[in-house]
């Protein structure tokens, strides 16, 4: 019997991960370089932690959990999201009585129960960041602009930025009492007329088209705003304005996840098809109330990894490659492996990136994996070269060579790669 990864999953394999892993740490470079820290939150939380956190009406809860019991009979669920983790850390762990607001970044995987397809999977990688105990517009135009300026490292050109506000706990009831008013009207399914009576704003994110035809003149979020929520956004739009970053207002915007309130946004490629969003988030100021803690404010964003690699291959724009090493030894002989396996752990000391060629190849053959290996250098070294006390150093570029005495060759190379 064989196995094969499971449906809607993927590996992750060379020499593609070198440009799976440059793209991860593009989008969270802009992060780390505005302050915000490193978390790692478990793989696993407790089922109910997403339930109360995510909301119940979401399709994320009701349908796409892996949920499982563990030994001891506790609901654990994969996590679906990030955001709701690294809030339970927060409030667990008490950050919020240090400095504020408490700025975190991570990198990981989640996990969905959703249909496979182009851009879709089960298991997917984020990118994430969160700014969270100040409510202040100017922190929302910053962490708009901080993925903002991962896709342009990246160079990608053809993202769109889509930006509304989903107003607040002050003026999203009267809205909400509107909108289930219009959509009583409507001719809807069950599933769709109970989504309304629970959260109609979802109803504004059906993609089905009996439903969108319905929806022209449904009233809207943004044109409903309390005085504090309209100034907050004219805010956040000023800011990012000041800037250069560029947006489209979508006052039918709304994401998968119930808790987002105010400002929320999703980054968009056309070269993905129906899946086009490859990032998003917004401000999610009840969120930590909602699994327990105190009342912070937050507001943060997603960014998938995967949908990004794949918007860049649309674009066709050139994946970031690294070299696999920077050195790669090639020995001729018994004697000459030996001796280049203890120059390679020598260079490895000293922070150079080195592999060599095992298994008794011929120098054809390991000359080719030197030049697969993308290093700047090759050591080429024999039974001549040992009694000679020297190793041909070869420049893979240019294709010079010069022999050069063992005991200063790691110094040699180090002042080359520099």
């Amino acid at each position: 019997m064989s196995f094969t990864a499971p449906k809607g999953t993927y590996d992750i394999l060379p020499p593609e991960s070198s440009a799976f892993l440059a793209v991860r740490d593009a989008l969270s470079r802009p992060a780390a370089l505005a302050g915000y820290e490193y978390i790692e939150t478990p793989i696993f939380e407790d089922t109910a932690l997403f339930a109360r956190g995510v909301g119940e009406s979401t399709d994320v809860v009701s349908k796409e959990m892996y949920t499982f019991q563990d030994k001891g009979g506790r609901s654990l669920t994969l996590r679906p999201e990030g955001t709701a983790g690294v809030i339970r850390a927060v409030i667990e762990h008490k950050l919020y009585a240090g400095q504020l607001p408490v700025k975190l970044w991570y990198a990981g995987p989640n996990f969905r129960y959703e249909r496979p397809q182009a851009g879709r999977y089960r298991h997917f990688t984020q990118v994430g960041a969160e700014a969270v105990g100040v409510d202040d517009p100017m922190l929302d135009a910053e962490i708009i602009a901080l993925a903002w300026e991962g896709y342009r490292a990246l160079g990608l050109g053809g993202f769109r930025l889509l930006l509304t506000s989903l107003g607040d706990d002050t003026c999203r009831p009267a809205y909400r009492a509107l909108l289930q008013a219009f959509l009583r009207d409507l001719d809807i399914d069950d599933d769709t007329r109970r989504r309304a009576d629970i959260n109609p704003l979802r109803v504004l994110d059906d993609k089905r088209p009996d439903v969108l035809a319905q929806l022209d003149g449904a009233p809207l979020m943004v044109e409903h705003l309390c005085g504090p929520c309209a100034v907050h956004y004219d805010d956040v739009r000023a800011r990012l304005a000041d800037i250069g970053v560029q947006w489209e207002e979508a006052p039918r915007l709304v994401r998968g996840l119930d808790y987002y309130m105010r400002t929320t946004f999703e980054f968009v490629h056309s070269g993905l098809g129906a899946q086009s969003a490859i990032g998003g988030g917004g401000r999610y100021d009840g969120l930590s109330a909602a699994i327990g803690g105190p009342a912070l404010t937050g507001i943060g964003w997603a960014l998938g990894v995967d949908r990004t690699l794949l918007a860049m291959r649309a674009e066709g724009v050139g994946l970031p490659t690294a070299a696999r090493v920077q050195v790669y030894g090639v020995p001729l002989g018994a004697a000459a492996a030996e001796r280049l396996f203890g120059l390679t752990a020598g260079l490895r000391a000293a922070g150079v990136s080195a592999d060599m060629a095992y298994g008794a190849r011929g120098l054809k053959g390991a000359m080719k994996a030197a030049d697969r290996s993308g290093a700047a250098y090759a050591i080429v070294l024999g039974d001549r070269d040992i009694r000679a006390g020297t190793a041909q150093l070869k420049d893979l570029r240019s294709g010079d060579q010069l022999a050069v005495p063992l005991d200063s060759l790691v110094a040699t190379i180090l002042e080359k790669l520099t």
